[in-house]
């Protein structure tokens, strides 16, 4: 029993360093940004047309932001370009933050958010 309550905390704080150490300069922002796409995809999905399930919503596959955004893309509820932006924009962000590029980062996200107009 002592090594359990030991041994739990130690796992803890392990796993914590972990994340905090991988995070990057903008690695917060991104997050904040990501959630504003998925905002955006939501309303659209709820508010555009639907379409018949594809085989992998059949075969109990969870939609992605990305499948969703290429799904609306295919309905013409958001274009090719917003999705190919934003796509490539949070892709440039990400490498940045790992590669601790503050500035190409913020640039990245500031692509985005222009490209979703806020």
């Amino acid at each position: 029993m002592t090594i359990l309550r030991f041994l739990a905390p130690t796992v803890v704080a392990l796993a914590l360093s972990t994340t905090v150490s991988a995070a990057g300069p903008c690695t917060q922002q991104i997050a904040q940004v990501q959630a504003q796409v998925d905002a955006k995809l939501r309303a659209n999905a709820v508010a555009g047309p639907t379409a018949p399930e594809s085989p992998a919503a059949l075969r109990s596959h969870q939609p992605t932001p990305q499948s969703i955004a290429e799904a609306e893309s295919k309905l013409g509820v958001i274009s090719q370009e917003l999705t190919t932006a934003v796509t490539t924009g949070m892709a440039r962000a990400r490498e940045a933050d790992r590669a601790g590029d503050q500035s190409a980062c913020e640039e990245a996200l500031a692509a985005v958010r222009h490209a979703l107009g806020q």
